[in-house]
């Protein structure tokens, strides 16, 4: 049904572009033509302005097709329209006035139905990068050459149409089943230099599934850039405040880069090994980062000290009331989680499993991880931009692969950070995968 809607749409288009060729080339009656120029007019204002229905209840979505299938009417339009403007100014014998005319009308057409396309794509899609916009909007103007950006555009919009929809209908058709329904609370950790803000979640679209497939899921709410020792009283706190809300007698911690260091001394240090089921840590360095050895020896003290300052002022303002930048960096060293095992042994109360991801060249991720994974493969080898492979094994590991996919998983693309759809990495299932596993193990 679709499809003929669409077949509708491009000869309402078409036959709106060819008014020209209608009213100098037919012998239909005025009241005829007339009829059918309001007719086409009103139809192709139907055309641009309508919405779309789709199978899931959803307005972005709903947006976004109809971006695809406004470019894709455009472009459709465009192929059909030179045929017949080819036909009529060859063998028309209209003065040149209405040959022009028949030109610049269904550029100015299609151009709108593209444009409508574009800008919807535009507003609508969240997979977009800003380098596309950029470039659409400097070559919009030139035919041909826009031709680019907007296959580009649709190629995007087209992708993540069909990818949210089926995340949409599998996440009803399994809702009732709350497979992410574990027996404690899951709490989750962020990394450093981020805080757990309600506008920008740290860990992207994750919990949002999580929470939809039944998990009840809390957050660290720990500062930005502390030691791991102020770090982990923080978790500590956190802890206490969500059994004392639920009831729940442990909690499950999932933790991304130096929370899982955080969340083990919380564990060994501080007496939450009573209250935590389960540790999965996400790329955590648990034997440090050698690039932050290798940075702070070549970078000059004063630099490192100005950087330092800039931090903390800046991220006093954004909601730390204590943040400590050199504090919690030193901490990631390589030279200082030596002893981290020794210092955090591992408690037998707790279930400890790490997972972690690689890139797969420096062109996997922006900077500053692209700049990360040189030093680091250089350094120690397989790494996510930031932190090496072998330091992120601790208890039941487990490797996340991308053999679909040329880039590999950044840092960044393991928490879905950039909310980008990755090609062979489905970070929302991903992660139910992981919840799901502590339910059916009983946690």
């Amino acid at each position: 049904m679709k499809k003929v809607v669409h077949i509708f749409e491009l000869l309402i288009i078409l036959l709106f572009c060819s008014l020209i060729p209608l009213w100098t080339e037919t012998d239909l009656s005025v009241p005829v033509k007339i009829i059918l120029t309001v007719f086409s007019s009103i139809s192709y204002l139907w055309v641009v302005f309508r919405s779309e229905k789709i199978g899931v209840d959803d307005r972005r979505l709903k947006r976004l097709s109809r971006a695809c299938s406004l470019i894709w009417l455009g472009g459709l339009s465009a192929l059909f329209e030179i045929v017949i403007l080819f036909l009529y100014i060859g063998r028309s014998s209209a003065g040149v006035l209405p040959k022009v005319f028949s030109v610049i009308m269904p550029l100015i057409a299609v151009g709108i139905v593209v444009f409508s396309g574009s800008l919807r794509a535009s507003l609508s899609s969240k997979q977009i990068k800003l380098k596309d916009h950029l470039l659409m909007f400097a070559v919009w103007w030139c035919p041909i050459v826009n031709i680019f950006p907007l296959s580009r555009f649709y190629k995007i919009s087209r992708r993540e149409f069909i990818v949210e929809s089926a995340r949409i209908e599998l996440e009803n058709a399994r809702a009732e089943n709350e497979i992410c329904k574990t027996k404690y609370p899951v709490l989750m950790v962020h990394g450093i230099f981020f805080r757990d803000w309600q506008i920008m979640n740290y860990w992207g679209r994750v919990p949002a599934s999580l929470i939809r497939n039944g998990a009840n899921v809390y957050y660290g709410h720990q500062q930005s850039a502390q030691s791991i020792k102020d770090s982990a009283g923080e978790l500590r706190d956190a802890i206490m405040k969500i059994r004392q809300e639920t009831g729940a007698e442990k909690v499950n911690i999932i933790a991304h880069s130096k929370g899982g260091l955080d969340s083990r001394y919380a564990i060994s240090k501080l007496g939450m090994d009573r209250y935590v089921a389960t540790l999965t840590t996400i790329n955590t360095p648990h034997r440090g980062c050698d690039m932050v050895d290798y940075l702070f020896d070549k970078l000059p003290n004063g630099i490192v000290k100005i950087v330092a300052e800039k931090y903390n002022q800046i991220f006093t303002v954004l909601g730390d009331t204590k943040p400590d930048f050199l504090s919690g960096v030193e901490d990631l060293r390589a030279s200082r989680a030596e002893n981290y095992d020794i210092e955090m042994p591992d408690s037998p109360l707790v279930s400890y499993r790490s997972r972690m991801s690689v890139m797969k060249s420096a062109r996997s991720a922006g900077f500053p991880l692209n700049l990360g994974y040189t030093i680091i493969k250089k350094l120690n080898g397989e790494n996510d931009g930031l932190v090496w492979e072998k330091s992120a094994q601790h208890g039941e590991y487990e490797l996340v692969r991308n053999d679909k996919h040329r880039r590999g998983i950044s840092h960044g693309d393991v928490i879905d950070l950039f909310r980008e759809n990755i090609d062979g990495y489905d970070v929302r299932e991903y992660y139910v995968g992981i919840v799901k596993k502590l339910k059916e193990e009983g946690f």
